[in-house]
């Protein structure tokens, strides 16, 4: 438990743990206090999250980048599946499409974005492995089309019904898993070669492996429960707060489950290990769009009220495609500077804005 506590002492994002249990209390006494079991559930996982970081780095710490960004984007999206879960339990469809999309665009603008301007701030220039940057955004892609296509035909083709859409959307959600699951052969067993990035020194004192699988396991049930009470609260806040549920879930929900892959991503960066913050956007990314996205709309005919499909609000697919194109550019020189990272955070500065302003109809 040593390494444990002096994390928490040392960190002062931890120091929020405090809010965890504060969260249970105040459901108990005051279960109408919507708004403020929102703010103290949000107050709750990002510490959460951060813990699961540090204990995911420790697992990590035997491999390279390119195996490490995939444990940490998987490890850090169980923030975010579980509040999806939790959505879809509820059968709030509208939250669970606009985290989705959010958490795509978050992690392919903003996280990537501010990990090159925070490393480009301590170094003039930067480099990581271009290819294995160019395989997430060619991924996205194919995500990005099996989202397109849905809203495409329901919006040009007047036999499209629902029982079609549901039937296309659960055949799309079984080819991106599949097209998923070779990426993952193709980068790490048959061309692993291909993605390996620069050999870094180890920094700090790696937990024992127990003490951080327990840590996982322990926070990963926190976070559910305490993801409970955000999903519960998210719908009246959001009333109170001026926002909608679509911002909520396209900015709030994306940023808050992302804020562990946000904090390993940071990291990586300052110590200009990019291979790994851009192992981690990229890969969070498309972890998202091909995997987490069609397991909703799979699990939705398991424990939702009702079938979910693959049909997002045509703002929300213009967006994803493109924060897609806009990471493909960007990273296709496998080099970078602080100012690239100013550009792609002023992308999801303008999707924020607009969608605060004028939010989609879903």
């Amino acid at each position: 438990m040593g390494p444990l506590i002096k994390e928490i002492r040392s960190n002062v994002v931890l120091w929020l743990l405090a809010f965890v249990p504060v969260v249970f209390v105040v459901r108990q006494l005051e279960p109408e206090a919507h708004t403020l079991l929102f703010v103290l559930s949000v107050l709750a996982i990002v510490p959460l999250a951060t813990l699961l970081s540090a204990a995911t780095e420790s697992v990590a710490s035997k491999t390279g980048d390119a195996v490490g960004g995939l444990l940490n984007a998987t490890l850090g999206n169980l923030t975010e599946l579980v509040i999806a879960l939790a959505a879809l339990q509820a059968g709030q469809y509208t939250l669970v499409k606009a985290s989705i999309a959010g958490a795509i665009v978050a992690n392919t603008l903003f996280m990537l974005g501010a990990s090159f301007l925070l490393g480009g701030i301590k170094y003039h220039v930067q480099e990581y492995n271009r290819v294995s940057a160019r395989l997430q955004t060619s991924l996205l892609f194919l995500a990005t089309i099996a989202m397109v296509t849905p809203s495409m035909v329901a919006q040009v083709d007047s036999v499209a019904t629902s029982a079609f859409t549901q039937q296309l959307s659960v055949g799309l959600s079984v080819l991106l898993i599949g097209a998923y699951a070779m990426g993952l052969v193709f980068s790490l067993k048959t061309h692993r070669e291909l993605f390996s990035g620069t050999a870094h020194a180890e920094e700090g004192e790696a937990w024992p492996m127990g003490l951080a699988l327990g840590t996982l396991a322990a926070v990963t049930v926190l976070v559910a429960l305490v993801s409970e009470v955000f999903v519960e609260s998210v719908q009246e806040a959001a009333v109170a707060f001026g926002m909608t549920p679509a911002f909520v879930g396209f900015i709030v929900v994306a940023l808050v489950g992302g804020s562990a892959e946000m904090a390993a991503a940071f990291a990586g960066a300052r110590r200009n290990r990019l291979d790994l913050s851009v192992g981690i956007a990229l890969g969070a990314a498309s972890q998202i769009a091909l995997f987490v996205a069609p397991m909703m709309v799979l699990l939705s005919y398991v424990i939702g009220p009702a079938p979910m499909d693959l049909l997002f609000w045509p703002g929300a697919v213009v967006m994803v495609l493109i924060a897609t194109i806009t990471a493909f550019l960007m990273t296709n020189n496998g080099r970078s500077a602080w100012f690239v990272g100013v550009l792609l955070l002023m992308v999801y500065l303008i999707f924020a804005m607009t969608i605060y302003l004028l939010p989609p109809q879903i």
